[in-house]
């Protein structure tokens, strides 16, 4: 099968299109799918960078993480897919997979769910980490309810948008910081009100806050600990936030790290499903322009998810 492979850690150039890659098999557990569309998530040029190379990660190893495809072949004990179903999900090496930069994947069930009725594979693909992990946040960690106040930092980003979206099904009220030129996008989201990072401090215009969901880091973690309201909430996909601060300001900090789940895979299906969540993809490449797929993510700035076109529809 076709992959895209690295041996070795590096920038873009590392990365290999292996014609004749194994196909993975499945375990106990598992599933093989014919991997349709894939997309590219930050984690995904950490790892290919070495940001985690303390963890003794195989060679050659397939990056990837989102997917979305058909079941080809299931594991012993799956009993809720079969084949022929439509699925999207996480298939990393991070999440007991094979990678999903590759014509087929193989994928924990755990981290896997039946693909939103309404959206084709493209679409789906770009949703499992950055959809799960906007729900993840405000729904579990913050319980984000009606009329609350959540300031989403990044919104025109992966996460981001996303993020904007649910935050505005649940019925808050959705700040966003932004660079200028993302202002009419967002706004197009439904975000009720936008600050340009670039030439204002967000910390001197907002206050009494209820929530902050952080996807930037650096000292934007730190200084949106001021507009939080005592008792509210930030949670953060980029960093720690600081103790100290969280006690000093009466803030629940959290640092969140992503779980895939089928529950909240099922629960953003049925938001998609319900028209309140509408994908977000900023380009599409073909397999064989990985490099520049990545070189695109990250440095491009991309309005919403970088998507590779694995199989051809």
């Amino acid at each position: 099968m076709k992959a895209a492979q690295i041996n070795k850690y590096g920038g873009v150039d590392v990365i290999e299109i292996n014609e004749n890659a194994p196909k993975p098999s499945v375990s106990e557990g598992q599933i093989l799918v014919a991997v349709h569309e894939a997309s590219i998530n930050p984690i995904d040029w950490k790892i290919r960078a070495g940001y985690l190379q303390g963890m003794n990660l195989p060679f050659p190893m397939t990056l990837g993480g989102d997917f979305s495809g058909v079941v080809i072949e299931v594991g012993g004990n799956v009993t809720n897919f079969k084949v022929g179903d439509a699925v999207y999900g996480q298939g990393g090496v991070l999440n007991e997979g094979s990678g999903s930069f590759a014509e087929f994947a193989a994928a924990s069930v755990n981290k896997v769910a039946a693909k939103p009725k309404n959206l084709d594979f493209r679409q789906a693909s770009s949703l499992p980490l950055t959809g799960v992990s906007a729900l993840q946040a405000l729904e579990g960690h913050i319980n984000l309810s009606k009329g609350q106040k959540i300031l989403i930092h990044g919104g025109a980003g992966g996460i981001g948008t996303i993020a904007i979206q649910i935050a505005k099904a649940l019925g808050a009220y959705a700040v966003t910081t932004v660079n200028g030129k993302d202002i009419d996008y967002v706004k197009s989201l439904g975000a009720d009100e936008t600050i340009d990072y670039k030439n204002n401090d967000f910390e001197r215009k907002l206050k009494d806050f209820d929530a902050v969901f952080d996807t930037v880091g650096g000292d934007t973690t730190d200084k949106s600990f001021k507009v939080l309201k005592k008792g509210g909430t930030l949670v953060s996909m980029v960093r720690e936030p600081s103790p100290e601060l969280a006690e000093k300001y009466g803030i629940t900090a959290i640092r969140q790290g992503t779980d895939s789940n089928p529950e909240r895979l099922s629960r953003l299906s049925e938001l998609v499903e319900s028209g309140k969540i509408k994908a977000q993809i900023d380009k599409v490449f073909p397999l064989e322009q990985v490099r520049e797929a990545f070189k695109h993510l990250e440095e491009g700035h991309p309005r919403g998810k970088v998507v590779l076109e694995i199989k051809k529809n």
